[in-house]
């Protein structure tokens, strides 16, 4: 199965390789998809693949900015069986406020701060933490099956459909390496790469 991670303005450094190295470990072919790269994100390039994948970046008001001419080309891919997963920026995008409007609902700020800090999260029912920046609370109705919810009850991590395809997002970084927490000056978390694991193995449930 052929996934495509953008990589672009609207990401930053290190979280596309992140997405990157996730998908390669779920056993995908991956190739990146931007302004810079060999591949465009363009509805026919998406066409070639099972999953998209959005990675984190800056603020959505920053993204959605360099994202929303992409809107159709994302939709139309998802809602013909595609596949998408987004983290942190990705999850926010899935969103309506702005977004790509795949999610049944819509996402908001999960937490008071934009600082890099650590989250602990209900995953499956088990508690594990997970590296966060500005993570997205996921507003989601019924057809969306919830994986993760942060300490409050919010949706942190969840797989809906979108017409024939599935978007899942993920308000926090569980795909994060030691780094990320070095270099915020943060204690190193146990590794979370495997939840990010599960949130794609969920989404591609169904495919082909």
């Amino acid at each position: 199965m052929r996934a495509l991670v953008y990589r672009g303005p609207a990401s930053l450094p290190g979280c596309p390789e992140a997405v990157a190295s996730v998908l390669a470990g779920a056993g995908l072919d991956v190739r990146y998809v931007g302004p810079r790269e060999d591949l465009a994100l363009t509805g026919p390039v998406l066409a070639g693949a099972d999953l998209y994948a959005q990675p984190g970046g800056g603020t959505l008001r920053q993204g959605w900015r360099r994202m929303r001419r992409h809107r159709r080309a994302v939709r139309g891919f998802v809602a013909g069986g595609g596949r998408y997963v987004g983290f942190c920026l990705g999850a926010y995008l899935a969103g309506a406020t702005p977004g790509f409007g795949l999610l049944p609902g819509d996402t908001d700020q999960a937490l008071d701060t934009e600082d890099d800090t650590v989250v602990e999260l209900d995953w499956g029912g088990t508690r594990r933490a997970v590296f966060a920046q500005d993570p997205a609370a996921l507003l989601v109705d019924g057809r969306a099956d919830v994986l993760a919810r942060y300490p409050d009850g919010q949706a942190a991590a969840a797989v809906a459909p979108y017409g024939a395809g599935r978007v899942g997002v993920v308000g926090p970084h569980p795909e994060a390496t030691p780094d990320w927490f070095t270099d915020a000056g943060l204690p190193v978390a146990p590794d979370a790469r495997d939840l990010a694991r599960d949130l794609v193995v969920h989404t591609l449930e169904g495919a082909p």
